[in-house]
């Protein structure tokens, strides 16, 4: 498959309201979707690591910089039969995941389209529908939060997440799992603490949560490791593995008992097929993650979801959730499983960008060719 043209958007897509962690508040999700084509055919990829560098040390202007002057022109009119090729011939850059991610998510997508075949079935999967979970950010009370809570238990989700940070912690946690004691929850803390705070994640072991997801810092496996060994609630690695080394490692220490895949952390969907396939055969089960992406890449998202060994329910939100209208379309729709689920199903035909919807949302704008 011989790739023609690369086009880079570098976008920022206001939100419905303010997403808060525990590294801050974003009010927009910015984001760099690609336009790669082969002859007629044209595929989408996208990856967002946010406006700045707090969820990983890679920002939405630098991966669209990255990609614009040295990844892209390392692809265009080159025959690129796998996602290995590409991201071999990536390879001598170091380190950039969301960048790559931006351009190997791209020829997966153009791939479906000049094959045929759904991702989800060009990926190995034979799943059409997973269950997903309900998130809930940093919020203004703790009444909020409860009754936010109470509508997702009523409406079946799987499971809840809960940010958790310094000053919305315990006491938060406290008061949902009093208002639900047999609902599966778990906490994301994003590198927000340190082995010094062991104490409080001992105090955790009483709620029984299903997992503490990314505690300490986002580089770190050693430290996880010894965590792991003194606490009962399973941990779960996000920030930390941001590729197959990195994941073979964590097995290896046991610094955990899950891990969340995001393409655009791992460097596109190559990787983390890889990554599912190490967990898998070490059995560590693992779930989908998202960054709050438009419909373009959170399809590409579901269509990973689909693969046997994400058993946990996965990060993928309907459009509605967070945009008043998605810059993609068709939008993501939750979907009822038999069980009474909300579920996410794969898609034949993955959305693409309205063309006046994201010149809306624009920021900058590259051709390599």
């Amino acid at each position: 498959m011989k790739i023609d043209s690369i086009e880079l958007f570098h976008v920022s897509m206001p939100l419905i309201s303010p997403w808060r962690t525990a590294y801050g508040e974003d009010s927009a999700i910015d984001s760099v979707l690609c336009r790669m084509s082969s002859g007629s055919c044209d595929g989408w990829g996208e990856s967002s690591p946010l406006a700045a560098p707090c969820y990983s040390p890679e920002w939405a202007g630098g991966i669209f910089a990255v990609a614009r002057d040295w990844l892209a022109p390392q692809l265009i009119n080159r025959q690129i039969e796998s996602g290995e090729e590409l991201l071999q011939r990536l390879s001598l850059f170091k380190g950039n995941p969301f960048a790559k991610a931006v351009l190997d998510t791209a020829w997966w997508s153009l791939k479906s389209r000049v094959d045929g075949v759904p991702l989800h079935k060009l990926l190995g999967a034979s799943r059409t529908q997973v269950p997903v979970g309900a998130d809930f950010g940093v919020m203004d009370s703790a009444d909020e939060l409860l009754d936010d809570i109470d509508r997702a238990v009523n409406d079946g989700f799987a499971r809840i997440k809960l940010k958790y940070r310094p000053g919305w912690d315990i006491p938060i946690l406290e008061a949902v799992r009093q208002r639900h004691p047999q609902v599966t929850i778990h906490i994301d803390c994003n590198s927000g603490y340190r082995l010094s705070d062991i104490e409080m994640f001992r105090e955790l072991d009483r709620f029984e949560l299903a997992m503490i997801e990314q505690p300490l810092q986002h580089d770190d496996l050693v430290d996880h490791s010894t965590l792991q060994q003194q606490i009962k609630t399973p941990i779960c690695l996000d920030e930390s593995i941001v590729h197959a080394g990195h994941a073979r490692q964590a097995i290896a220490l046991g610094s955990c008992r899950f891990v969340n895949i995001k393409p655009g952390r791992v460097g596109g969907l190559t990787n983390a097929v890889l990554i599912h396939d190490l967990c898998r055969d070490a059995g560590i089960p693992c779930w989908v993650g998202g960054m709050l992406e438009s419909a373009t890449g959170a399809a590409l998202c579901t269509s990973l979801a689909m693969l046997d060994n994400f058993t946990y329910p996965a990060d993928i939100f309907p459009s509605r959730r967070f945009y008043q209208e998605d810059l993609s379309d068709p939008p993501l729709e939750l979907v009822n499983s038999e069980a009474g689920q909300p579920s996410i199903q794969a898609m034949t035909e993955l959305p693409q960008p309205v063309p006046s919807r994201l010149e809306k949302c624009t920021v900058q704008r590259a051709v390599v060719q």
